[in-house]
């Protein structure tokens, strides 16, 4: 699925081109699809060939990239330079493990920090030569839970605090050569997401089912509830995706986008509000069962 023998050519700002990883479902492919439906050459980032079908019938140019996989990023961008260069790059992929912290194994904390820290900072490494020529743009896709950490959420939390530092840190560094760095924050958005995380979750406490649920069982019952809540009432894909190509095109871009009513409140009230008093508003406080 990449891209082969692309035409150099130089293109207005409706047809500038940006690579979108993770654009195989949820937020990354309905960014694909908008950009490229309006104007946008757009390259994107997925696992397996059958994920870009979809994507090449719309008109954006699939390739096969896993943040993980130091190959697919060689070849991602030595594709996009033949092809005429770049100038957004939007960091979406990323990945959710859902479990008490004291449970996850420690392989999975990993991966998760390797999909969704090591990953972007890899991808955005290999993308710069091109960006710096083309004074572009760098969207990463963070998450409120980048600002605000809940329990039972702490791989995730941990892997979005750390992109969101990321992200200050490169617009900082990158802003001689007139590269923009924004954070994209989502709220809870309907994507699947939730329901890989609610498998990863199974399947990483399947060992110690009996204790999970001893001493966390009120934890994890409401967090099965919010994520069948997520799946079915979080906003639709498109609303982070319409906010994306904003940050994209504007001239002054800012520099933190929160999307959603929930991202809003939290990032303006609940982020800046004393800890423990989050803490009770998150349920941090709740007693074990028996006490």
């Amino acid at each position: 699925m990449c891209l082969a023998g692309f035409a150099h050519y130089a293109h207005p700002m409706s047809q500038r081109s940006v690579l979108v990883t993770g654009a195989s479902t949820g937020i990354g492919h309905a960014t694909a699809l908008l950009l490229a439906r309006n104007g946008f050459r757009v390259f994107a980032g997925v696992r397996r060939a059958e994920d870009g079908e979809s994507l090449a019938a719309a008109g954006a140019i699939p390739i096969i990239l896993d943040v993980t996989n130091e190959q697919h990023i060689a070849g991602a961008a030595t594709t996009i330079e033949e092809a005429g260069g770049l100038y957004g790059l939007v960091n979406n992929a990323g990945i959710a493990s859902a479990a008490p912290l004291e449970l996850v194994p420690i392989d999975d904390l990993r991966y998760q920090l390797e999909v969704n820290v090591v990953g972007q900072v890899a991808v955005t490494k290999a993308m710069l030569p091109v960006l710096r020529e083309s004074k572009g743009r760098i969207l990463n896709v963070t998450s409120i839970g980048g600002l605000i950490a809940g329990q039972m959420l702490g791989p995730y939390n941990a892997s979005k605090f750390a992109l969101e530092a990321v992200t200050h840190v490169l617009r900082q560094e990158l802003a001689p050569w007139g590269i923009e760095v924004i954070a994209i924050e989502p709220g809870v958005i309907a994507t699947p997401i939730w329901s890989t995380s609610a498998a990863s979750a199974d399947r990483m406490l399947a060992p110690v089912r009996d204790a999970a649920t001893e001493l966390y069982g009120a934890q994890i019952a409401a967090a099965q509830r919010m994520a069948a809540n997520a799946t079915a009432k979080g906003l639709a894909p498109i609303e982070v995706a319409e906010v994306i190509e904003r940050a994209l095109t504007a001239k002054r871009p800012r520099t933190r986008y929160p999307v959603g009513t929930d991202a809003k409140i939290g990032s303006a009230l609940l982020a800046r509000l004393p800890d423990r008093t989050r803490d009770r508003l998150l349920g941090g406080r709740r007693s074990r069962a028996g006490e």
